[in-house]
């Protein structure tokens, strides 16, 4: 099959920096869609009609002439969180074709002389800037996608909010074209309110002495949440991540979430894992809100509402969580239903009803039953002495 779309990716050196291959799709070509500022990059000896992305932003245009040649313009590489990652999703592989440039992440990475394969890609271009929160550790090399010329300012606030202000900012402006500029500087000391809206950023992380070192592994201190007491707490919730069994791709519901924690750690497992945090409670939904923006993950999606009545409709989940409910009638039998053949299920119970309840459902189910039980050094006079806290009967179940 003869490929109808043809993606070109373009950077600043414009039409002349382009292969052999693009030059011919857009030679041929009977229409060309991309952002005006693309589109002004090419010559005006093109045949083609040229017609500029609709505002707000839609793929309809190119979709609904499918079967009929077109050219689509990009920055960069297409593929690279680019319009062309977009159009794969609605169009067969066999039926597209795609003439990549070099990246944005590529050209800095090369100026700034990092390998780009020790770097961490984050993109703030129409996403939130707390998605940031979770890139920042100590000797980080982020190259970071701005959303506009207000970035770097909004960036260099966030890392000295963060306790990251000695990290080393460089931004760097049309990148590979005649207006290339670097600005270099410190967060503690930016001052630059606004730069050129096409800019990428590149950053060596380095944090205060006080700055908050939050580990990649589960099992998060509890001091990083904001909570009312309703938090699975550390080394329960690294036994029950562990359980869980987060893999990139993944979807978990995390049903009775409290303050998020467990939807928030299943998503700082890796960039790619999803979560949708279920919360009856007005006032822990906004723990959850904040909670998701200060440790990064603000795609975490959440639902307000009592299970089982709130997973109604829901996309179905690959593990699910249930921190709290599990004696509400309906709601084992409802998550078991939604849950993905080879799913996993776990869930805790601290009460006796919520045992029983957990007994039955093996019994039923199969599964296996773990009871954690943990003590802390706590003083007593002049000594110390272990506190125990309420034990934790878990469920771990995988559906066949």
């Amino acid at each position: 099959m003869t490929p109808w779309l043809t993606v070109v990716g373009i950077g600043e050196d414009g039409y002349a920096g382009l292969g052999k291959a693009a030059r011919r799709a857009l030679l041929d070509a009977e229409l060309i869609v991309g952002a005006p500022r693309q589109l002004a990059l090419l010559p005006p000896c093109l045949r083609a009609a040229r017609q500029p992305w609709p505002s707000p932003f839609s793929l309809v245009p190119v979709l609904e002439r499918q079967g009929r040649p077109l050219c689509v313009l990009a920055s960069g590489d297409p593929m690279l969180f680019g319009v062309g990652a977009s159009l794969a999703r609605a169009v067969a592989p066999e039926q597209m074709q795609v003439f990549p440039a070099p990246s944005s992440a590529s050209l800095a990475a090369a100026r700034m002389g990092w390998p780009l394969q020790h770097v961490e890609l984050v993109s703030l271009v129409a996403r939130p800037l707390a998605a940031l929160n979770r890139h920042l550790y100590p000797d980080a090399r982020l190259l970071v996608l701005s959303n506009d010329g207000g970035s770097p300012a909004a960036v260099a606030e966030l890392l000295r909010q963060r306790g990251f202000g000695p990290s080393r900012i460089t931004v760097l402006e049309h990148l590979g074209g005649e207006r290339e500029r670097r600005i270099d500087g410190l967060a503690d000391d930016w001052a630059l309110m606004q730069v050129e809206a096409l800019n990428l950023l590149a950053i060596e992380c380095m944090a205060d002495n006080d700055a908050p070192r939050l580990p990649l592994t589960a099992g998060l201190p509890d001091s990083v949440f904001s909570h009312d007491g309703q938090l699975t707490k550390r080394d329960v919730r690294a036994i029950t991540l562990a359980r869980l069994a987060p893999l990139p791709g993944e979807l978990v519901w995390d049903v009775g979430a409290g303050c998020g924690s467990i939807g928030i750690e299943w998503m700082r497992a890796h960039p790619r894992c999803r979560a949708i945090a279920v919360e009856a409670d007005e006032s822990r939904q906004r723990l959850i809100a904040r909670n998701r923006d200060a440790l990064g993950v603000p795609g975490l999606q959440l639902v307000a509402g009592a299970a089982p009545a709130a997973l109604e409709g829901l996309e179905r989940p690959d593990a699910i969580f249930i921190g709290g409910g599990v004696t509400v009638q309906g709601v084992l039998e409802r998550c078991w239903q939604a849950l993905k053949p080879g799913g996993r299920l776990v869930a805790n119970a601290v009460t006796l009803q919520g045992e029983a309840v957990l007994v039955d459902w093996r019994a039923r189910h199969g599964g296996e039953l773990t009871r954690i039980g943990l003590a802390q050094a706590q003083p007593l006079g002049g000594f110390d002495t272990w506190r125990s806290a309420l034990p934790i009967t878990l469920l771990d179940v995988r559906k066949g």
